[in-house]
């Protein structure tokens, strides 16, 4: 099997996932940022969330469905505010902060952990490090967002003491390259970053203000400022989606009006309704009676999950929200399944997964959920 450079850098130890028993959490708590639904290398959906002391993971038995296996805890000690992140080669990466850990006198590091291949153990955490030596400035940097390139580069990006964005990637030959602060001011927690099909990365940042934007001209490159971008999108809410070669879409949550936005680089900003709760948008591009269609998703305020879906880069000529009968008090996911379908995963009541799939035929209907 291939691994990644931080596999063959060191990497040992791995974090097994164990069937739940009666003493241990079964409930969600909270979902992991980023995309939480994610297709593997052998065609099979893995569904991750947050529950006290560790993740729950959920695994379809057969590519397609509509069985699932699950959930397992997977056991995360000391670490706090885990992201998610998949490669093309579809290793799964989690990004997170770990408080008091580092033994050289800083109060908090980032750290690091991969799951190789569906339903298998993920790695031991290991240590990304901090911006800062010092403990005080150490404790200040925001939550980690990590995004892997075409090439298997690991980069990760955080909000540093200072308000600005710091990151740090994997160097070619194993190992981390040093912290590099890309500037920027006043920013906020949230930040939204994509890999496109090229192998560039581009990444935005809410902030006081305007928000900032970096990308790469090309694959495994500096990130390089932007201008920034006159959109206020509210914290932890922006999501970037390839909408085109090489071109890239973000949707948010405006903090001033609290309905969704949808902006392309050098193009208006596009209004697109409701009314959205705190959380990131899900959004992925899918096939709907043949047309290449972008979908989204979130809860409304109210709880109730809303779906749309609009011809891609066609925002423009209107979107339609639609109820679907789900109620959750977490953001839900998108991703597409072994045959191509939608499916839909939210969090219930009583923290359970439930899963929705498309209905074959036409339009974007969804079959009814059901709990796994």
């Amino acid at each position: 099997m291939a691994r990644s450079r931080s596999a063959v850098n060191g990497r040992s130890g791995s974090t097994t996932a164990t069937p739940l028993g009666a003493a241990q959490p079964i409930a969600t708590e909270s979902v992991l940022d980023g995309r939480w639904l994610l297709l593997g290398k052998d065609m099979r959906l893995t569904a991750y969330t947050r529950t006290r002391g560790g993740l729950l993971r959920w695994t379809e038995a057969r590519p397609g469905g509509p069985e699932w296996q699950g959930p397992e805890f997977i056991p995360t000690p000391g670490v706090d505010d885990i992201s998610v992140a998949q490669g093309a080669n579809k290793y799964v990466h989690f990004f997170g902060r770990r408080a008091g850990g580092m033994g050289r006198g800083q109060a908090l590091e980032i750290v690091h952990a991969i799951q190789y291949q569906t339903g298998r153990p993920l790695t031991e955490w290991t240590s990304v490090g901090n911006p800062y030596k010092q403990p005080e400035k150490a404790a200040l940097v925001g939550a980690p967002v990590g995004a892997v390139s075409t090439s298997g580069t690991v980069h990760v990006f955080v909000r540093n003491a200072g308000g600005g964005v710091t990151m740090r990637c994997e160097g070619e030959r194993g190992g981390w390259l040093p912290w590099r602060d890309i500037r920027g001011n006043k920013a906020k927690d949230g930040l939204a970053a994509v890999v496109l099909g090229s192998g560039r990365i581009e990444l935005l940042v809410p902030g006081d203000g305007p928000a900032m934007h970096w990308c790469q001209t090309q694959g495994d490159g500096d990130m390089e400022r932007r201008p920034n971008i006159h959109i206020a999108p509210a914290p932890n809410s922006a999501i970037a989606v390839e909408t085109g070669p090489d071109r890239v879409t973000f949707y948010w949550t405006d903090l001033v009006t609290g309905s969704v936005h949808a902006h392309r680089p050098g193009s208006w900003v596009i209004p697109m309704g409701a009314s959205p709760a705190a959380g990131r948008h899900a959004a992925l591009r899918a096939l709907i009676d043949g047309y290449d269609c972008t979908v989204l998703a979130h809860c409304g305020v109210d709880g109730e999950v809303m779906l749309a879906g609009c011809v891609t880069e066609n925002e423009q000529a209107g979107v339609w929200w639609s109820p679907t009968g789900e109620r959750s008090a977490h953001q839900p996911a998108l991703a597409r399944d072994a045959r191509g379908l939608l499916v839909l995963a939210v969090i219930g009541s009583k923290g359970e997964l439930r899963i929705a799939r498309q209905q074959r035929g036409q339009g974007l209907a969804l079959e009814a959920a059901r709990t796994v």
